[in-house]
C-alpha cells in the first residue's frame, strides 16, 4: 500500500509538472516560477507530529507547525482553489492520525465547513484533506446555528463565539476522532467534542493538519504581531498553546 502510495505521488507530481508547461503556476510555498510545489518547500512540509491537550481537555495531534512554509501553502489551499495542495498536506494529517492511534472503530468526523466559506471555495479543506490522507470521514457534525469569523479573536472571544454552534448525528455509542486543518486556541475543538457528547458519542481526540505556533506567556505584544505577519495570519489568531513535539 505505500508503495502504491509513492508511486502515485510521483506520477501526480510528474503531471503537476507536465501541466505548469501550459498552466502558470508558482510555487505554493515560496513562489518559485512553474512548479506547484518546489523540492525545497515540500522537505519544509515533512510531518513532526506534535500533542497537546485543549482547554477542554480534548487530545490533539497535530502533524505540522502552522508556519513558514505550511503556512503559506494552507493559505494558497485555502484561499486561491489550489486544490491539489491538500496531497501535500496529507502525509501531516496520517502522522497525527497516526499518533493518536485512535481504536480502530472509531469514526473520523471533520468540523463542518461553513456556508459561505463553501460557495467561496466551492469545497471542504478538512474534508478535502482527509480524503487524500486515507481517512474514512464521515460528515456527523453539522452547523447548528452560524458564528462570527474566529480571525482576529482571542482565546475567550473565539469559545464564547463557537459555543452551541454544532451538532452531531449518528454517533451515539460510537467512538469519534474530530478533525480539521488547523488547530488555534482548541475552542471549535472543545465545540466539536460538547456536540458529540451531548449526542452520545465518545470523543476519542483530535487530529489536524497544522497548529499554529507556540506564544509564551512573557512574549511581548510586537513579536506576537510579527508572529502574525510571518504565518500569514491575523493578530490574536496564534493562541496561547504549549504543544509537546514527539520524538
Amino acid at each position: 500500500m505505500t508503495d502504491t502510495r509513492a508511486a502515485a505521488d510521483a506520477v501526480a507530481r510528474a503531471l503537476a509538472d507536465a501541466l505548469a508547461l501550459i498552466i502558470p503556476v508558482e510555487c505554493a510555498g515560496c513562489g518559485a516560477a512553474d512548479v506547484a510545489l518546489c523540492g525545497r518547500c515540500r522537505r519544509e512540509l515533512v510531518p513532526r507530529p506534535r500533542d497537546w491537550r485543549t482547554p477542554g481537555g480534548v487530545a490533539v495531534h497535530a502533524g505540522l507547525t502552522l508556519d513558514g512554509v505550511a503556512a503559506r501553502a494552507m493559505r494558497v489551499l485555502k484561499g486561491e482553489g489550489r486544490t491539489g495542495i491538500a496531497r501535500v498536506f496529507a502525509p501531516a494529517l496520517r502522522a497525527a492520525a497516526s499518533a493518536l492511534d485512535p481504536p480502530r472503530d472509531a469514526l473520523f468526523a471533520p468540523i463542518p465547513t461553513s456556508a459561505d466559506a463553501y460557495r467561496r471555495r466551492g469545497y471542504r479543506v478538512p474534508d478535502l484533506v482527509a480524503a487524500r490522507a486515507g481517512l474514512p470521514v464521515r460528515r456527523l457534525l453539522r452547523i447548528r446555528r452560524s458564528a462570527a469569523d474566529q480571525r482576529g479573536l482571542g482565546r475567550e472571544a473565539r469559545r464564547d463565539n463557537v459555543a452551541g454552534s454544532l451538532r452531531a448525528d449518528g454517533v451515539a455509542g460510537a467512538r469519534v476522532v474530530i478533525v480539521d486543518d488547523v488547530v488555534t486556541t482548541g475552542a471549535t475543538l472543545d465545540e466539536a467534542a460538547r456536540a458529540v457528547r451531548a449526542a452520545g458519542g465518545v470523543v476519542a481526540g483530535a487530529v489536524v493538519v497544522a497548529a499554529t505556533p507556540r506564544r509564551d506567556a512573557a512574549t511581548p505584544r510586537r513579536d506576537a504581531a510579527d508572529g502574525a505577519a510571518r504565518t500569514g495570519l491575523r493578530q490574536g489568531d496564534e493562541g496561547p498553546v504549549t504543544w509537546r513535539i514527539r520524538a
